[in-house]
């Protein structure tokens, strides 16, 4: 059956019919994109839903004509895009049409703006004169102009990084702005001034807006319509309303279900979409028969303890760290990371801490962890093997060249017995919900929610007393984080771990946590259960960030309360 395309013909900006795109690697060529039909009218916002591996970043990237030369890219189909047949426009025609018509906006600013120019200069590079790029910079939101034009990528926040992005994007008054997760790591409340920020700009300048990104929650805040992909297929298309609220397709139902809110039970564990629906393979892999590991796994016994007797892990009083820093102009100045902090983590605790980009919350976990000794105050917390990580990137905190087993073997003593080594590493790959088969694997190979599980595998193989996360989910789909929250807890209450846990979401934290902790500029502002914090907060501060969590409609839960607090 034909999917509704609609845009109206007189009006497309961008039109695919029966698009193919196929990338090779290491000699094996695999088909990314299955016969793809999509229409973008003028003035018209579409959202592209679906997790890692749907296809979604293709399809744009191939719009784009950005595709990586090294994958030796083979697209097929009608790919038309501000008039122009992106399947057989010539390289210097092809840098026109990306200077002239289409505008883009990437997850990372970092990656994207060059580091060693003032961010200025780069909006000159496309806008053509310092007038027009300080005019779209102040068009965006960016306050005192004339000083930030002279900043360098890494002197901004990561607000004020996408905005620069957006003003790039805007610069030649595109007939098409592509944002590919431009909100996705960014705190809520920065989150929703880049989406309002989205929405101003298709107003004013009236352009199309193809927006991609896996949180349900964004899309249901700027899309006029939502597409849903799902192994390079586009399984659903709708209105806003259509999809998000009579779903048809079982992938969009369980994406659905998969969304962590605020009305979410904390009680039982959270809807995950079954594997068989995200990856075929992996459910494959994980319905073989497999050695039962139950005498292998490590042995630990908890009691039951009142938590006045509980045992303190970590105790902070009074701590303070401060960074050097220098301002635009060269001057060294101090800023306080943290200004006089006081914590307590008891044994089997499990805190949260929330806050905006800057509030200190990720230097707090690491001085607990003893990977940051710049801090004044007392602190006592454990060290060595009692106490692991779990970091945002498992990409980057896992070595690219060991597989799996390696990782997870190096945990161990040096002269510890192979035959236990490898037992316990098949009964944690168990506990963790990975096939055993990925032993083999290196983290190039996994997914990243694989990856992460990997990590988690890592850092609990020889059970610590404390562990610390920090936004170990902010970048995962949703269906993938849910699973992880679920693994978090699961060891938590079988291993009898400490969770110290950093994040931005606070439906995620109330889901993680029995007590929330709030920072802003490196201070604690407020702190309680998990359900007090998010339905009765004290203080402005708190509700803001409520406020800024993404909800499909205005009647989800804390919302209407938060309005008329």
């Amino acid at each position: 059956m034909k999917l509704p395309l609609g845009a109206d013909p007189g009006e497309v900006v961008a039109s695919l019919r029966d698009v193919h795109v196929s990338l090779e690697r290491n000699g094996t060529r695999t088909e990314i994109l299955h016969g793809i039909d999509l229409d973008i009218g003028r003035g018209e916002i579409v959202a592209v839903v679906g997790e890692s591996g749907s296809g979604k970043s293709v399809m744009s990237m191939s719009m784009l004509g950005l595709l990586p030369a090294s994958a030796r890219p083979v697209v097929t189909g009608q790919l038309n895009v501000t008039g122009v047949d992106m399947t057989t426009v010539s390289d210097s025609e092809l840098r026109a049409v990306r200077k002239e018509r289409l505008g883009v906006v990437f997850q990372d600013p970092m990656t994207s703006l060059n580091p060693t120019m003032h961010v200025g200069r780069q909006i000159v590079e496309k806008a053509g004169t310092r007038e027009e790029a300080l005019r779209l910079m102040g068009a965006v939101g960016i306050p005192e102009p004339e000083r930030r034009f002279r900043a360098y990528p890494h002197e901004l926040s990561g607000g004020l990084r996408q905005r620069i992005m957006i003003a790039m994007a805007l610069a030649g008054d595109p007939q098409l702005l592509i944002a590919d997760e431009p909100t996705t790591a960014l705190d809520v409340t920065v989150q929703a001034q880049v989406l309002r920020l989205l929405l101003e700009t298709r107003d004013n300048f009236g352009c199309a807006m193809l927006f991609v990104t896996h949180d349900l929650g964004v899309a249901a805040q700027i899309a006029d319509r939502i597409i849903v992909m799902h192994h390079g297929e586009i399984v659903e298309q709708g209105t806003t309303d259509q999809v998000l609220f009579n779903p048809v397709h079982e992938y969009t139902q369980g994406l659905l279900q998969s969304r962590i809110t605020f009305s979410t039970d904390r009680n039982v564990p959270l809807p995950t979409m079954p594997i068989s629906i995200v990856d075929p393979v992996d459910a494959a892999i994980l319905t073989q028969p497999s050695i039962d590991t139950t005498d292998l796994a490590p042995k630990l016994t908890i009691n039951a303890v009142a938590p006045s007797e509980k045992q303190f892990l970590v105790k902070a009083r009074d701590v303070k760290c401060v960074f050097p820093v220098r301002d635009d102009r060269g001057r060294k100045l101090s800023l306080a990371a943290l200004d006089g902090v006081d914590l307590s983590v008891r044994q089997g605790d499990s805190i949260a801490i929330v806050g905006e980009s800057g509030s200190g919350k990720s230097t707090l976990l690491r001085i607990a962890g003893r990977l940051e000794n710049r801090f004044s105050g007392d602190l006592t917390a454990p060290t060595g093997k009692d106490v692991q990580m779990v970091f945002q990137d498992p990409g980057s905190s896992l070595t690219p060249w060991l597989t799996v087993r390696q990782h997870l073997h190096e945990r161990f003593r040096f002269n510890e017995q192979t035959a236990i080594k490898e037992g316990r590493a098949r009964a944690i790959m168990q506990r963790v919900g990975l096939p055993l088969p990925v032993l083999d694997a290196r983290p190039s190979e996994l997914s990243g929610g694989q990856r992460q599980r990997v990590s988690l595998a890592r850092a609990t193989i020889v059970p610590p007393r404390l562990l610390l996360c920090d936004e170990p989910t902010s970048a995962l789909d949703v269906s993938v984080a849910a699973g992880v929250l679920n693994l978090i807890n699961r060891l938590r209450l079988e291993l009898g771990i400490s969770i110290l846990f950093v994040t931005h979401d606070l439906a995620v934290a109330r889901m993680i946590a029995d007590t929330i902790i709030v920072m802003q500029r490196g201070r604690i502002v407020e702190q309680g259960p998990a359900d007090e914090i998010i339905f009765n907060p004290s203080e402005e501060y708190t509700r803001e960030l409520v406020r800024a969590v993404p909800r499909l409609t205005s009647s989800e839960p804390a919302e209407a309360l938060l309005q008329s607090a």
